[in-house]
């Protein structure tokens, strides 16, 4: 698979592939994100592919908060398992994603054969969070944690450091917007959670 390129003009250019309709096989999509270390990479329901620019440090550590938090109480609750930001989901939809976080029970995960948990499989998390950096736009954004809850997820969090605000996603509600935020809790979908949003400011 070739390598995207990476100067400023070019990427702009690529940038523009994400309209129009791609047909990759599993296989050439993880090969495409893997010789492309540059970018991250989603698939949309209506097949078109994503390019997002990698993040910068100060946006990988907090999403290394994130993926620290949610860990903690990942080991310490025992009746899940939980990813970082390069786990990717095939949701019901079609659609390829990968959130900055997500938590799948374990009597969901252990459905799965080793051979099928190798592989990429339809399955959407109990609980996503997607943390928005400087180049998101949140249009983008609020559409895919609906999407989320579309798909089967319980519980998803938008949390926005630029803005200092949360927004909580749960079926048949309307969004929940914190301002501000503190501790954001996960009950009850990941009951004890406590999640400090102040580590990621």
């Amino acid at each position: 698979m070739a390598r995207l390129p990476v100067t400023e003009t070019d990427t702009a250019l690529w940038l523009a592939l994400n309209i129009q309709s791609v047909g990759l096989t599993d296989d050439q999509f993880i090969q495409l994100c893997s010789d492309n270390v540059d970018f991250r990479f989603e698939i949309s329901a209506q097949k078109e592919l994503i390019i997002m620019p990698g993040t910068g440090i100060p946006t990988d550590i907090k999403n290394a908060e994130i993926t620290r938090q949610l860990g903690n109480w990942t080991k310490q609750d025992g009746t899940g398992v939980c990813c970082g930001s390069c786990a990717i989901f095939i949701l019901p939809n079609g659609a390829r994603r990968l959130p900055d976080g997500a938590w799948i029970p374990k009597s969901v995960w252990d459905r799965f054969t080793p051979e099928e948990k190798s592989k990429l499989i339809v399955i959407c998390p109990d609980f996503v969070i997607e943390l928005r950096s400087s180049s998101d736009r949140l249009p983008a954004l609020t559409a895919k944690m609906e999407e989320y809850i579309e798909n089967g997820a319980r519980l998803a969090w938008l949390l926005d450091p630029i803005d200092n605000c949360a927004t909580i996603y749960r079926p048949g509600q309307p969004p929940q917007q914190v301002e501000r935020p503190t501790i954001i809790g996960g009950d009850p979908i990941l009951p004890g959670f406590k999640f400090d949003f102040r580590e990621i400011l």
